[in-house]
């Protein structure tokens, strides 16, 4: 009976985004026929509210965007001079693949030799699928062969097909990534301790910024209790994208930027894709899970409820790069994007998990579970519908409204375009500064692309609606009707 109840809770919770979701279009189409008054009303509240939050987001992205260039201009490395402990620390850094090219692997592996922090205290994991055997062992032993006396150690391991109770994916194959090298560390560095070993999860495409692991160092030397931290940078999708299209290159500097605000705010901080965690957190708490597809974030909330609590996200205001999705064709690729927003709002499949391991946890404050639960659902629901409602449902009751001779009415399509022209200076904003976080243009683009760069702006309602949106949707009702998602790979290709 408590089976059954417990199943009943997880899938109420499991359904709960979606209802919330799909209750409130229906609610708002149903009003705007039958009470379109209120509509307009609820409309403008929530326009204005809109823009009270675009202006609190960009005062957090300047505060990150000072501290970011603040930290670029510090000499890290010097740093660990006089930071008491950092000779200890080893890195450990996992890298998996799948299906990637030798020059996406070649090329990560390259930074990180030419980073800072001794290459001696570096053990790098590369970690391939059985599905791709034949290419992963034949780039691995290149690797060996070129890469192999730069490191204290380069690994590889092979993640075996078909294990019960797994998804195929990122998170099972860094879980065998995981017990493989506790295996290896026992046998080849017996002298290292736990306490001092910093890991880094990397997607295979990850550029770290050259003194990523010397800032890494430093924090954790001087953090107050280091082991009870994850460490988060700024995530950049800039490695190809000069060469991406308009659609996705407006989704890879919008990812940046949400992230830019949440680095500013660590209290509502998660772990999210490249970013690194103490040795002994991934031991406590048996590795990644195995049959998720949004490992990056679930890997924090495992922390979370194993130290009842006391566990957080530093913010690291260095960056680390990656590709920015792509395919075969102006399409493929977005068709390659939507996919890839999908599976990040699948991180909506948390919800049940933290609730139930809240319920679970009595030593937790409430004021903390309210706080994680509360964030999550709000930002679960407005990454779904903020967009439909300001820039469609919103305009719907007006045209049904249209031959009402109420003050309010008529003034109302002058007032929601007043609000969104204040709303569109957050992303004049957004535009110059993503021109500043560009890489150098290659040879081969043509010098005056940086001014398509600045007008592919004007597609942020468009895109805001078909990958923000409409992916998010699709992936709460998937998780509302039981059709779980796989792992999606993100193609790796650079031209």
């Amino acid at each position: 009976m408590k089976e059954r109840y417990h199943y009943g809770m997880m899938r109420f919770w499991e359904m709960f985004p979606g209802l919330l979701v799909w209750g409130t279009f229906f609610l708002a189409l149903v009003l705007t026929f039958v009470q379109p008054l209120w509509v307009i009303v609820f409309i403008i509240v929530f326009d204005l509210l809109w823009l009270f939050r675009v202006v609190y987001f960009n005062i957090f992205v300047f505060i990150s965007w000072r501290r970011y260039h603040r930290a670029t201009k510090t000499d890290w490395q010097k740093q660990l001079a006089d930071t008491p402990g950092s000779e200890k620390i080893y890195h450990l850094i996992f890298l998996p693949t799948y299906k990637e090219g030798y020059d996406i692997i070649r090329t990560t592996l390259k930074s990180i030799r030419d980073n800072s922090f001794p290459n001696e205290r570096m053990i790098i994991v590369l970690g391939g699928e059985e599905g791709d055997r034949k290419s992963f062992l034949n780039y691995a032993k290149r690797a060996e062969q070129e890469f192999g006396k730069t490191f204290a150690c380069l690994f590889s391991t092979l993640h075996p097909k078909g294990l019960p109770g797994e998804i195929q994916g990122k998170g099972s194959n860094l879980s065998w990534m995981g017990h493989r090298v506790e295996e290896l560390l026992e046998e080849k560095f017996p002298h290292i301790k736990d306490r001092d070993l910093i890991v880094s999860a990397f997607d295979v495409d990850t550029i770290a910024h050259e003194q990523y692991f010397s800032y890494l160092t430093h924090l954790y030397c001087t953090v107050e209790n280091p082991e009870r931290s994850s460490y988060q940078p700024i995530a950049l999708f800039s490695n190809n994208i000069w060469t991406s299209s308009a659609p996705v290159r407006i989704g890879a500097f919008g990812t940046t930027f949400w992230l830019f605000g949440e680095l500013a705010r660590p209290e509502r901080l998660w772990t999210f894709s490249s970013h690194s965690m103490p040795w002994t957190m991934l031991k406590d708490v048996g590795f990644w899970q195995k049959d998720i597809v949004s490992e990056d974030s679930r890997i924090f909330m495992q922390a979370f409820l194993h130290y009842h609590g006391d566990y957080r996200v530093t913010p690291m205001f260095l960056p680390v790069s990656m590709d920015a999705v792509t395919g075969e064709g102006y399409m493929a690729s977005l068709k390659a994007l939507y996919r890839q927003m999908r599976r990040w709002a699948w991180g909506v499949e948390h919800l049940p998990f933290i609730i139930d391991g809240f319920r679970r946890d009595p030593q937790i404050p409430f004021r903390k579970k309210a706080q994680y639960i509360f964030n999550h659902i709000e930002g679960m629901f407005t990454w779904a519908t903020a967009p439909i409602i300001m820039f469609v449902l919103g305009w719907l009751p007006l045209l049904i409204a249209s031959k009402q001779t109420n003050a309010l009415v008529q003034a109302a399509p002058f007032t929601l375009e007043q609000l969104m022209q204040l709303a569109m200076i957050g992303i004049l904003v957004s535009a110059i500064m993503s021109l500043a976080l560009l890489p150098q243009r290659p040879e081969k683009v043509r010098k005056h692309t940086w001014l398509v760069m600045l007008l592919q702006w004007i597609l942020l309602p468009i895109t805001f609606i078909i990958f923000g949106s409409f992916p998010a949707i699709d992936a709460q009702t998937r998780l509302m009707t039981g059709r779980y998602l796989g792992f999606d790979v993100t193609k790796k290709k650079r031209t």
